[in-house]
């Protein structure tokens, strides 16, 4: 309320995050989030979270944000929720006209939002998305064998909500995010059905954010790869993707198609001849990325580095082949 008693004037732009057990990282996304050079009187955060960790819910009563009114947290119980609900929690807490999306994984330049801003204001009424680089002071964990982190050159078909923008009424008019428990990718199925309602879609690589890198061991990306058993799910709710983000429609990457000719290469060299062991040199080129002028010292590495790359690819094909058959859509 204002000190005449009328309502207040709603912020200009909300960051919306939803958040689950990374209390270091949010620290670090709201420590980020202070530093931005956008007037404190045009935007606010909202952060949406069902973290156990007891850290959490002091940091979000005790950061400076939350000190200074400007940050809001909706906690759900811990573990339950979907990223749909907590994001939808988050954009009706607001009374915003723009929504930027981010993750707790995140930690955008102080001109972030000032960008945002300005970029709605170029496309009105617009889906605006924004560039993803990995942390710069995290990049050397990029050079470990198995690693987590984001690079995304806008605009994209996926429209991650690491780094989107979206005008209010564009997400009353479709009723937000699907929240349905077993559906991978509700960012995307936004985005198309905002597309298909006739919003445009802008890449607007000044709005940018970072994405933490993060050291992954290979037993946890076996373990991360059963996740994805659900896309079929969003193939078989956006059938467009099919031509417009994956390969020869049916394989999420490259490398899974070719892993199935190199393992039919085995099946044809056990039974033939062992020349048809030459079918796995394409899976092998692509997923090492060994091009013309590499390294010497790099060569061996990748090299070495395959075995654990197949049992990755492997498992990953798997996990699509049960949700194939669980959701009635083929998609590897």
């Amino acid at each position: 309320m204002d000190p005449a008693g009328g309502e207040s004037r709603p912020p200009d732009i909300a960051v919306v995050v939803p958040s689950h057990e990374r209390t270091l990282r949010l620290r670090w996304l709201l420590n980020a989030l202070a530093e931005q050079t956008l007037d404190p009187g045009l935007w606010e955060v909202i952060v949406a979270h069902d973290t156990a960790d007891p850290g959490t819910a002091e940091l979000l009563r005790e950061h400076p944000l939350a000190r200074s009114g400007r940050l809001t947290a909706i906690p759900f119980p811990p573990g339950t929720g979907s990223p749909g609900q907590r994001r939808n929690a988050g954009w009706r807490a607001t009374r915003a006209h723009l929504i930027a999306f981010t993750d707790d994984d995140c930690r955008p330049p102080a001109d972030w939002l000032a960008y945002a801003l300005s970029a709605a204001a170029a496309y009105p009424c617009s889906l605006i998305q924004g560039a993803t680089l990995p942390d710069p002071d995290e990049r050397s964990i990029l050079l470990a064998p198995h690693h987590h982190s984001q690079t995304i050159t806008p605009p994209t078909p996926y429209a991650q909500t690491c780094n989107m923008v979206y005008p209010r009424e564009v997400l009353e008019q479709l009723g937000g995010f699907r929240e349905e428990a077993d559906l991978i990718g509700e960012d995307t199925d936004l985005a198309l059905r905002a597309r298909q309602a006739g919003f445009e879609h802008h890449g607007t690589p000044e709005v940018l954010t970072y994405h933490c890198v993060e050291e992954v061991s290979l037993r946890a990306r076996m373990r991360g790869a059963w996740r994805w058993r659900d896309l079929p799910a969003l193939v078989k709710l956006q059938p467009s993707l099919r031509r417009d983000a994956f390969p020869l429609r049916l394989f999420w990457k490259l490398t899974h198609p070719l892993l199935l000719l190199g393992a039919l290469g085995v099946v044809l060299a056990t039974v033939f001849n062992l020349v048809f062991l030459d079918l796995l040199v394409p899976w092998a080129v692509v997923t090492s990325r060994i091009a013309p002028g590499t390294s010497p010292r790099v060569l061996p590495r990748r090299l070495i580095e395959l075995p654990g790359r197949l049992l990755v690819d492997s498992a990953e094909v798997i996990a699509l082949t049960i949700g194939s058959v669980r959701h009635r859509t083929l998609f590897l």
